[in-house]
């Protein structure tokens, strides 16, 4: 997905319990007549673990003909991560893949040196209303992998190991919970989960992960002490287990990993430990030396940020 102009204003924080380090409430934005929140990166807080970026997208509708269409655009130096609940996407890219995205699948572009890609509603679901619900995050790539080969992977809902109990579903994403590890290939330690609680039940979140973060996607959650409302990221401080109780059927995303090695630089789509290379990055989108996308026509201009 392409980097869009979002409201600036972070709201103000609430107070935090001792157990979670910071409350973050997303902020509103656009893709193309489509509703986004966007909770990282934060003002405050940059990355929870490899994660720099983290849009949620609807859940909304398009009536017939209309969809998501993203054009062609560059990335360098980070891991695109699309996760759908809802609705398909068509992922093409300049390796020459195409994807149709699923719900319930795990589609990690990993950018190396330089990708492009695209992303569109496909022509088959345009014939009729349709709709969109689905997260798209971005993992910053470790200083060693920064210029590496591009590369794609698309792991299909039923490779993906999944957990179930009494008032608990979920799905192991990316590293590993619950004894489960997921086959998702990332040079770093990532933790990636979907977490479904029926009212009332319980789950611990062991301090496994170096960082954590817990996002409220559907419903209402207890923990450490405060009642939390959807559409909230609740970063979990370093070394502290998070005990949460379902105050209504909710549906929540824990992910982290560990500390990356370094800060990161974000400017527009690409991602970089340099700012030097951001600057190259610019310049070779802008005169065209970015790989094109097999099928596309279009692009989207380096804007004037």
């Amino acid at each position: 997905m392409s980097w869009q102009l979002v409201n600036s204003r972070s709201p103000e924080q609430p107070e935090c319990p001792d157990d979670i380090e910071m409350v973050i409430l997303p902020r509103s934005g656009d893709l193309g007549g489509f509703g986004v929140l966007r909770a990282l990166p934060f003002s405050k807080r940059r990355l929870v673990g490899p994660f720099i970026f983290w849009d949620q997208m609807g859940p909304g509708e398009f009536l017939t003909g209309k969809g998501v269409d993203v054009r062609p655009h560059p990335h360098i130096n980070l891991s695109t991560l699309t996760y759908l609940f809802d609705g398909t996407l068509d992922h093409r890219d300049s390796l020459g893949t195409f994807q149709t995205i699923t719900p319930g699948a795990v589609n990690l572009m990993t950018a190396g040196a330089g990708i492009v890609h695209s992303e569109r509603t496909g022509p088959e679901v345009r014939q009729a209303p349709s709709r969109l619900y689905g997260i798209q995050s971005w993992l910053a790539s470790p200083l060693h992998k920064e210029e590496g080969n591009p590369s794609f992977q698309h792991i299909a809902a039923s490779e993906l190991p999944t957990f179930e109990e009494k008032g608990l579903r979920g799905r192991v994403l990316a590293g590993s919970f619950a004894g489960l590890r997921s086959p998702v290939v990332y040079d770093w330690d990532t933790l990636y989960v979907d977490v479904q609680l029926d009212r009332g039940t319980r789950l611990s979140l062991p301090a496994d992960a170096e960082e954590r973060a817990v996002y409220l996607l559907e419903g209402e959650l207890h923990a450490a002490g405060q009642d939390f409302e959807m559409g909230r990221m609740l970063v979990i401080r370093p070394g502290r287990s998070l005990d949460v109780r379902a105050l209504t059927d909710c549906r929540f995303l824990l992910l982290g990993g560990a500390t990356m090695d370094g800060p990161r630089h974000i400017w527009w789509n690409f991602v970089a430990s340099s700012g030097e290379r951001i600057e190259q990055a610019k310049k070779d989108w802008s005169e065209g030396r970015f790989a094109a996308v097999p099928g596309e026509t279009e692009f989207i201009p380096l804007p004037a940020l």
